[in-house]
């Protein structure tokens, strides 16, 4: 007991010494002094060992053996393209590449990859692969073999296809889809490599011995390089790679000339894209920029940018959500390019009535920019954000595989990276505010907006700064007309009178007691593709089962009547008393046969989908929606509804389309639902009246 005492004393002594020792350090401390800065970081970046191959293969390696890993970075440099009335076939070819090789099929190819512990991509433009250094030679291997031999099928290619074309369906009503498909056209122009855009017209013109040319032709060491960092020799490596690649054929020189880019415009102008189902506005101001890596001014953008709107400590960042709450984020970029086709480019998403505003206040950070020297803290603490940010990224060997290749593609000095960090620091503002007025140009932007026109022109057209119209695909268009003249006689009753009759009419009508729809879904950015059962009792019953193949039932909901419930991965949550009185508000399987027309009313003609439809305001107690009908066909296009979630409003849109005759009743067979940014769409595959359904199925 003795010796633990005396252990525990001199443990305690020992602590109470260094509690004294630190106690008078303290006091010796003058907290009013600011520490003097540490040394400024450095940066070392191994100078990569070069080879080439006889097939023009370029070969850059960097030899690190801190820890056992190996990393292959093929990057195949060929100058940008326009594909024009094919694009989208090398996005085609790429997504097949990767997949399989002409002697291991794709299952095993997969396999061996993932039980080795690695990764492995390509794609038209090169590829990454990653693995422990013992598996490198054979993961550089199958590398080689599935960019020389590649597994290409017609199978795999109509897959892709099909794939594309899905896609591209659920972006045609995605206001980032769409602007960044019009912004890019017009700053461009349509047929620059960067202005073209994939349709569903030019995804199927794409053959598969297009796709298959277009790989012979461009994926090929002509002007390839291939950069190795990691645990290697390099020796090794280089008897590796030449025993892998050596049989990777050159093919015909495809250096082209990559033309200019359309003029930017004579002056400040909004470049509208009406969507009338946008919940919120897409916002984009850019110009061309003619700035490269290797000039004076890079370095200056880069800080320049950032204390725009690179990050949430921005100019527009600030303005747009912190001050005046009209987004979740805005941000800014300045590109390089070595092309001369660089951009400056700003952009958010507000909400439809501040969309006037947003475009108000982020020209004005702009213009401050732009007039007005940043403040000396503001760029001290830009800076040392930006470099703690780049040190951190030189942990990931493929942003040090980058760095070197950027190097040899821009034609950089060896010392570019550096000296890199030197050069962040000594940018002062006036190089900031020099560097926007040279690169940022407000007079000569185009600001592409893609929102819902009937509720945000009149309030953009206040601010004075001129419009022009465009579709969704970069055409010119006349202004859109929101409200045309209803014709004599026209009213909500008549309206919802011609529905009924053009779907079957009320004796029809009535005698459906329940509905039974089989549908394939279609989850926006989903991996998966979730099958449902709807079934419908009058007057107001419903049940809607969600499943997904080797997975079941992933969600369901539930009203009997009375009561209700959804559930989610196994979770029930009862409906609340508002969703409950609302549907029990509802009657019959057509709302229509029963709706009272005096809280109906008439307001417009308006345009859905290109289509004059009779716009109709449904008020229903303290709720009040929209139904859109059709003036030629009748049918019921669109119904809109507006709800308070998370203290955010948000507009739930279904659209109705592919109207069909089931025993005499036309039923839309496609459904396409639209809240906020969530978008499903329900492709009916088979409807039946008044068999299948029970009282039990709504339990």
């Amino acid at each position: 007991m003795k010796t633990i005492y005396n252990m525990k004393t001199k443990l305690s002594a020992f602590i109470l010494l260094f509690l004294m020792s630190v106690t008078s350090v303290n006091a010796q401390l003058d907290r009013s002094i600011q520490p003097k800065p540490g040394p400024e970081p450095s940066i070392s970046l191994e100078v990569p060992s070069e080879f080439e191959l006889k097939n023009g293969l370029k070969v850059l390696v960097v030899e690190n053996h801190k820890l056992p890993r190996v990393t292959y970075s093929l990057n195949i440099d060929n100058k940008p393209v326009a594909t024009g009335a094919k694009a989208g076939v090398e996005s085609l070819i790429g997504s097949m590449l990767g997949n399989g090789t002409t002697s291991i099929p794709k299952d095993e190819f997969n396999e061996e990859i993932d039980f080795l512990g690695a990764n492995l991509n390509l794609g038209i433009n090169g590829g990454f692969a990653r693995s422990l250094s013992k598996y490198s030679e054979r993961i550089l291997e199958l590398m080689a073999d599935a960019a020389i031999n590649p597994l290409l099928t017609e199978e795999e290619f109509n897959k892709e296809k099909e794939k594309s074309i899905e896609g591209l369906k659920t972006q045609e009503k995605s206001i980032d889809a769409i602007s960044g498909r019009v912004g890019d056209a017009l700053l461009y122009g349509a047929k620059h490599p960067y202005g073209e855009f994939v349709t569903e017209e030019t995804i199927n013109n794409v053959t598969f011995g297009d796709a298959v040319a277009y790989y012979e032709k461009h994926f090929n060491p002509n002007n390839a390089y291939l950069v190795i960092i990691g645990d290697v020799d390099l020796s090794t490596v280089r008897k590796q790679v030449k025993k892998y690649f050596k049989d990777w054929e050159q093919s015909i020189d495809v250096s082209t000339t990559v033309p200019a880019v359309n003029p930017n415009a004579q002056y400040t102008q909004i470049n509208f894209v009406d969507l009338p189902n946008a919940s919120q506005s897409s916002i984009a101001i850019k110009n061309s920029v003619d700035l490269k890596m290797g000039d004076e001014d890079y370095h200056a953008s880069i800080i320049t940018n950032d204390i725009l709107g690179a990050s949430f400590t921005g100019y527009l960042y600030k303005n747009l959500r912190e001050t005046n709450g009209y987004t979740y984020g805005a941000n800014s970029r300045i590109r390089a390019n070595r092309y001369g086709a660089g951009s400056f480019n700003a952009t958010t998403k507000v909400r439809n009535m501040v969309t006037d505003s947003a475009v108000v206040e982020a020209m004005k950070e702009i213009n401050r920019l732009k007039t007005e020297k940043v403040d000396a803290q503001d760029l001290k603490d830009t800076k040392a954000k930006y470099v703690g940010n780049f040190i951190m990224g030189l942990e990931d060997p493929q942003t040090v595989a980058r760095y070197a290749l950027n190097i040899k593609l821009n034609n950089l000095p060896k010392n570019f990276y550096t000296t890199y960090l030197q050069k962040i620091n000594a940018v002062t503002a006036d190089d900031v505010k020099r560097v926007a007025n040279k690169y940022i140009k407000p007079e000569n932007a185009r600001i592409v907006i893609v929102g819902k026109g009937s509720e945000v022109l009149e309030n953009l057209e206040k601010t004075g700064i001129p419009i022009k119209y465009f579709d969704k695909y970069a055409n010119a268009v006349d202004k859109p007309v929101f409200s045309k003249p209803i014709p004599s006689g026209v009213t909500a009753e008549t309206v919802v009178a011609s529905y009924l009759k053009a779907v079957g009419g009320k004796d029809k009508l009535q005698n459906i007691n329940t509905v039974l729809t089989n549908a394939n879904v279609t989850i926006e950015g989903a991996p998966f593709k979730p099958t449902a059962v709807i079934k419908a009792m009058a007057p107001n019953k419903e049940s809607m089962e969600m499943t997904i193949e080797g997975m079941g039932t992933i969600m369901k909901q539930k009203f009997d009547g009375a009561t209700g419930y959804r559930e989610q991965q196994g979770m029930k949550v009862p409906m609340t008393d508002k969703e409950l009185d609302g549907k029990k508000e509802e009657k019959g399987l057509f709302p229509e046969l029963y709706v009272d027309v005096a809280n109906m009313e008439l307001e417009s003609i308006t345009t859905v989908e290109g289509k004059d439809a009779y716009k109709v305001k449904v008020t229903t107690g303290d709720d009040v929606s929209h139904r859109y009908y059709n003036t030629e066909t009748g049918y019921l296009i669109r119904t809109e509804s507006t709800s308070e979630q998370q203290g955010q409003s948000v507009t739930t849109t279904y659209d109705f389309s592919d109207y069909l005759d089931v025993n005499g009743v036309m039923i839309p067979q496609t459904q396409r639902i639209t809240a906020g940014p969530q978008i499903i769409t329900l492709k009916s595959t088979d409807v039946k009246f008044n068999e299948g359904v029970t009282d039990a199925d709504f339990n």
